[in-house]
């Protein structure tokens, strides 16, 4: 790092997102709101402002892991930490985080920064990302089938992998077809028949909930203020690589020369 990136870099490091006088914290939301462990939680903040820190050295755009984004997404609703003491304040440039317009060309370029991001990340802190917060390009942009779910009213059940839905599959053919001989020799009664045929609807059902994860969703940021920018990484804004805001995003990458 130069000087200047190791002073921003300590003041990324030092800037407090928990606020000592609140009962329930910044961290203590993220973690309720994911479902993490406190430590996973802490890690997760680590790697947000490493992020942000290669948001605003970066020459090319970067795109965070979802754990990541969503430590960014949380910060971006405590209005006045992110933009007054943490953009203004802190880092001195905006890094905005604006929603996606989608289509494949949008997801192949958060695809090459995502890629980039993890060779940048290398090179400035010596170390590759951390594989459990740093998914692999597969993962982070198949996986982003999100939806907002109260526990207090719904189960959370894990789907199971690709090979055992294959077999329930096979599965539920051999019963159907189990029945169907039985009833036919009139050898099951019709009420247990029923029945039978109503679990394997409610699995079904509770195997189809889940989705594909193939959804383009995203979003997508610019880290640039002012004449601070340079030709080489503006995003102001264009790109993404679906709907919503959850999945691919990135900061445009505001790298001085």
């Amino acid at each position: 790092m130069t000087t200047p990136e190791k002073d921003l870099w300590d003041k990324i490091s030092n800037f407090r997102l928990d606020d000592p006088d609140a009962s329930f914290t910044f961290s203590a939301r993220l973690a309720r709101e994911n479902g993490w462990t406190k430590e996973y939680t802490n890690r997760v903040i680590e790697e947000y402002r490493k992020f942000i820190f290669l948001c605003c050295v970066s020459k090319s755009p970067v795109t965070p892991s979802d754990s990541v984004d969503q430590a960014w997404h949380l910060h971006l609703t405590y209005t006045k930490s992110y933009w007054i003491d943490f953009c203004r304040d802190t880092l001195q440039r905006e890094i905005h985080h604006n929603p996606t317009k989608g289509g494949g060309a949008e997801r192949k370029k958060f695809n090459n920064s995502y890629s980039d991001l993890h060779v940048i990340y290398n090179e400035v802190f010596g170390s590759i990302p951390p594989e459990d917060i740093w998914q692999d390009n597969k993962t982070r942009f198949t996986q982003i089938n999100f939806q907002r779910v109260s526990i207090d009213n719904y189960w959370l059940i894990k789907k199971p992998s690709l090979l055992a839905q294959k077999l329930l599959k096979v599965s539920f053919v051999v019963v159907a077809i189990f029945i169907s001989i039985q009833a036919s020799d009139n050898s099951i009664p019709f009420p247990v028949i029923v029945i039978i045929l109503i679990i394997i609807a409610l699995i079904t059902a509770f195997r189809k909930g889940g989705g594909n994860g193939n959804s383009n969703s995203g979003c997508t940021t610019s880290s640039c203020s002012g004449d601070s920018c340079n030709s080489g990484g503006s995003s102001h804004g264009d790109s993404g690589c679906g709907s919503g805001c959850i999945g691919c995003s990135g900061c445009g990458g505001c790298g001085g020369d």
